[in-house]
């Protein structure tokens, strides 16, 4: 193993459990919410997925990064992790799209991560006590009993707003599609592009690209535009992003898309966090999961139809506080049974919990783009 892999790393949590490692990435100490992923491939696209901007991932997947680091898998220009926990590093990658370690990229983008840890002794306890604040330190600059003074701190995942941090400063149009056709994209329709304004509180990349690919034109403004702002653009639709943070928090974004439910023959597709703020205005209430949902193989779905999704969350809707004249859970988490889509009876407005442009996972929900062109098309 090569040296920098052999420092003195350390990863302390709120609680005071400690472990120890091997440092790689940037040297230095980064805060954050800890948090584990359970997939067993993409761990650059979801290094790179502003969802988890304030957060420290551990990967369940017990060896990271031996298909190293390449230019098309990146779901936005740089990592918003604050930190990696892996259990096993690969010092080589061999992929023939690779043009960069793990290592390098993460020293060049001042991430910090540590090695060697039992990263199922850390899930379990995660599980046990829920998620929480914990920080990586690779500097040797604090001893533990500073960094959990300094832990203490730190706030709580719970009445952050930070699709704020995250959002565009400026409003742009998006144009590449997806590098792979899937069967949905049989429903592009004779005839111009869709315009669709979408609200970025932490958007993926792969989202606009499906987008694109199932026919939209997207117009993409920031979280703290204004209504005034979007109808400017003249959409057919609008689609609400993911995003990091507490939805509740989100008080420009959850005003916005009630009075965009107020125009009332304009589809509105929210994703994850988008999902929520949709759930939010229309009555709706929010709480924080023990350990949220991140991973590829989450089962969802209702009334004997089934759907393998990739999810990344740690709040939820409250099925109970949704309105029931109004509002119809379409799907549910089948681990927890906790709401996974919603529709609204009156109006054009859906929202799902998961990701269906996966990236990383399966793509068994891809046809919600689909649904959400069709809606367009009808109003047409």
């Amino acid at each position: 193993m090569m040296e920098h892999y052999l420092k003195t790393a350390i990863l302390l949590l709120a609680d005071g459990t400690l472990f120890e490692g091997k440092a790689f990435g940037y040297k230095g100490t980064a805060f954050g919410e800890v948090v584990f992923n359970t997939g067993m491939t993409g761990y650059q696209e979801v290094m790179t997925d502003p969802s988890y901007f304030g957060q420290i991932v551990t990967f369940t997947y017990p060896e990271i990064g031996n298909t190293g680091i390449n230019s098309h898998d990146q779901e936005a220009d740089r990592p918003y992790v604050r930190g990696v926990i892996v259990r096993q590093l690969s010092s080589q990658a061999s992929n023939w799209r690779s043009n960069k370690t793990l290592q390098s990229w993460l020293s060049d983008h001042r991430i910090v991560g540590i090695s060697g840890v039992d990263t199922r002794a850390l899930v379990k306890r995660l599980r046990e006590c829920g998620s929480m604040n914990g920080v990586i330190s690779t500097d040797g600059k604090f001893s533990p009993n500073e960094l959990l003074e300094q832990l203490r701190k730190c706030p709580s995942m719970e009445g952050l707003n930070l699709a704020n941090e995250v959002t565009t400063k400026t409003p742009y149009e998006w144009k590449e599609t997806s590098s792979v056709d899937f069967d949905q994209r049989l429903i592009a329709r004779e005839g111009s592009p869709f315009k669709v304004v979408a609200i970025d509180f932490g958007i993926k990349k792969s989202i606009l690209q499906r987008l694109v690919a199932h026919g939209c034109h997207v117009k993409v403004l920031p979280a703290t535009c204004q209504l005034s702002e979007v109808l400017r653009q003249q959409p057919e639709g609008v689609f609400l992003s993911n995003g990091p943070g507490d939805p509740a928090a989100v008080k420009a974004g959850i005003h916005l898309a009630r009075e965009l439910i107020t125009q009332k023959d304009l589809p509105i597709f929210g994703i994850c966090l988008g999902h929520q703020i949709l759930g939010l205005a229309l009555g709706g209430q929010t709480f924080k999961l023990a350990y949220g949902h991140r991973g590829l193989n989450h089962p969802c779905g209702q009334s004997g139809r089934l759907e393998i999704t990739s999810q990344n969350h740690g709040f939820a809707l409250d099925a109970l506080s949704l309105p029931k004249d109004k509002v119809d859970v379409t799907h549910l988490n089948l681990n927890d049974k906790t709401v996974a889509g919603i529709t609204l009876r009156d109006r054009p407005v859906f929202g799902v919990q998961y990701h269906p442009e996966a990236s990383p996972g399966p793509h068994d929900a891809d046809h919600h783009f689909a649904r959400f062109v069709s809606l367009m098309a009808e109003r047409r």
